[in-house]
C-alpha cells in the first residue's frame, strides 16, 4: 500500500492564501458598518474584530513576518562573508558588482519606459473626476551623495540592529575580503562561516514549512480591512499597472533569461513560483531574501558566491515593480489634473525614477517617496498620490513579486557569465524540492 503523496509547498501556500481571503471577506461582511460585533462562546462575550482581526489574524501574520525578517541580517551577513572570502582577488568582486548593478539599472529603465508607453496607450486618467480627502506628506529622500556616505557604517552592529541593508552589504564584503587575505586564520574563519551558512539555510527551511499558515493570517487580516470600493473609480489605473507588471515579469524577464542566459524561461518561472507567492503575501523584498536565496541556490543552480551578493543587493536597489507604478501613476495623475507632459518630461521621468531606485534605497515608504520625486521633477502636484493610495496595497503585493523575480533573473545571468551556474540543477524540475 503506497503512502499518500504529500502536497507540495506551492499548493499549500495557495490553499492558505485562498482560505485567508475567504475568511477575511467573511469577517468583512460580518463587520460591515459595525464598530464591533460580539460572539458568545462558553458564556464569554468575544469581540469579533478585537479577538479575531486585531488579535489572532494580526498576531499570527506579524509573528510570521517578524520570524522571516529575523533571518535576513544573519543570512545576508553569513552568506556574503562565505561568498567574498572565497574570491581569489578584488577584481572579481568589482566585476560582479558592475554586472549586477548594471543589469538592475537597465531593467528598471526598461520597466518605467514600458509603463509610460502602456499608460499613454490606455489613458487610465482620461475623463476621471476624482477628489480625495486624504492628505499625503512625503518623507524627504536623501541625495545621491548622502546615499554613498550612508553606505559605510560607522557602527556595523548598529547597522545590523536597524537592518540597514547597504551598510550590512558593505561591511560583509569588507569582512569577507579580510578573511580571504588572512591566510591560515582566515581559512578557519571561512570554514566556520560555511557551517553557519548551512545552519541558517536550515532555519529558512523551517520557516518555509510554516509559510501556508503565515500566509493565511496575513490574507485574512488584509481582506478584512481592505476597502475594495476604490477599485471602481481606479479600475483603469489598477488594471494598467497590473498588466504592465505581468508583462514585465513574464515577457521582459523571460526574454532576458532566454536570449542572454540561453535558459528555458518556463523552467525559471516554474521554480520561482514559491518565492513569488511568498513575496506577494509579504509585500517586502527584504522579508523574502531568505526564501529567494534558497530558491536561487538550490532550485535555479546559482552559486552561493553569486547569490549571496546579488539577492541582498537586488532587494535593496532593484525597483522594477515600483518603477512601473511610478510610470503609470505619473501619466494617470497628469491626466486627472489635465496637465500635458512633453516627450522631454517623459524622458525625465525615466531618468529620475531609474536613479531614484538607488537614491532612495532602504528608505521606509520607498515607492511613494520615489513617486513624489518624479512628480516634483515634471511639475505635477504631489497631492495626486492621495488618489491612488486606496489600491496601492494590492499593487504593492504584485510589485514585490516582480522585484524578487528580477533579483533571481539577474542572479542567473551573472552566475552564468561567471561560470558559477549549475545548468543541470536549473533544468532538473525536482532540484531543491526536498531541501
Amino acid at each position: 500500500m503506497t503512502a499518500k503523496k504529500k502536497l507540495g509547498l506551492t499548493p499549500r501556500i495557495l490553499i492558505g492564501m485562498a482560505l485567508g481571503i475567504l475568511v477575511g471577506a467573511f469577517f468583512k461582511f460580518l463587520l460591515a458598518g459595525e464598530a464591533e460585533r460580539t460572539l458568545s462562546l462558553f458564556g464569554a462575550e468575544l469581540g469579533l474584530r478585537a479577538f479575531f482581526v486585531d488579535g489572532i489574524f494580526h498576531a499570527g501574520g506579524q509573528i510570521f513576518v517578524a520570524s522571516l525578517k529575523m533571518l535576513v541580517v544573519p543570512l545576508v551577513f553569513v552568506s556574503l562573508v562565505c561568498g567574498t572570502s572565497s574570491l581569489s582577488d578584488g577584481s572579481t568582486l568589482g566585476r560582479l558588482g558592475g554586472k549586477s548593478v548594471g543589469l538592475y539599472i537597465l531593467t528598471t529603465a526598461i520597466a518605467i519606459a514600458i509603463a509610460i508607453f502602456f499608460a499613454i496607450l490606455v489613458s487610465p486618467g482620461a475623463g476621471v473626476q476624482m477628489t480625495s480627502d486624504t492628505q499625503f506628506s512625503v518623507q524627504q529622500a536623501p541625495s545621491i551623495t548622502q546615499v554613498f556616505i550612508n553606505m559605510f557604517p560607522s557602527n556595523p552592529v548598529e547597522a545590523m540592529a536597524k537592518g540597514e541593508m547597504l551598510q550590512i552589504i558593505v561591511f560583509s564584503v569588507l569582512f569577507g575580503l579580510a578573511v580571504a587575505l588572512t591566510g591560515e586564520a582566515g581559512s578557519r574563519v571561512r570554514a566556520l562561516f560555511n557551517d553557519l551558512n548551512e545552519v541558517v539555510m536550515k532555519l529558512v527551511s523551517f520557516m518555509m514549512a510554516l509559510a501556508p499558515y503565515g500566509v493565511f493570517f496575513l490574507m485574512a487580516k488584509l481582506f478584512t480591512t481592505l476597502d475594495l470600493k476604490d477599485l471602481e473609480s481606479l479600475g483603469w489605473y489598477f488594471g494598467t499597472v497590473l498588466f504592465v507588471l505581468c508583462f514585465h515579469g513574464f515577457i521582459v524577464y523571460g526574454g532576458f533569461i532566454s536570449i542572454f542566459g540561453r535558459l528555458n524561461p518556463f523552467m525559471f518561472f516554474r521554480k520561482m513560483k514559491d518565492a513569488a507567492l511568498f513575496a506577494f503575501s509579504m509585500s517586502s523584498s527584504n522579508a523574502t531574501i531568505p526564501v529567494n536565496m534558497e530558491t536561487t541556490t538550490k532550485k535555479l543552480g546559482v552559486s552561493n558566491n553569486i547569490a549571496s551578493f546579488t539577492i541582498p543587493l537586488g532587494a535593496t536597489i532593484n525597483m522594477d515593480g515600483t518603477a512601473i507604478m511610478q510610470g503609470v501613476a505619473t501619466v494617470f495623475i497628469a491626466q486627472v489634473f489635465q496637465i500635458e507632459l512633453t516627450t522631454m518630461d517623459y524622458l525625465m521621468v525615466i531618468l529620475t525614477a531609474t536613479l531614484a531606485s538607488i537614491g532612495t534605497a532602504g528608505v521606509p515608504g520607498v515607492g511613494l517617496i520615489m513617486l513624489a520625486m518624479v512628480l516634483q521633477q515634471v511639475g505635477l502636484p504631489v497631492e495626486g498620490i492621495a488618489l491612488i493610495i486606496g489600491v496601492d496595497r494590492l499593487l504593492d503585493m504584485t510589485r514585490t513579486a516582480v522585484n524578487i523575480t528580477g533579483d533571481a533573473m539577474v542572479s542567473c545571468l551573472v552566475a552564468k557569465s561567471e561560470n558559477q551556474f549549475d545548468e543541470a540543477c536549473f533544468n532538473n524540475p525536482d532540484a531543491g524540492r526536498n531541501s
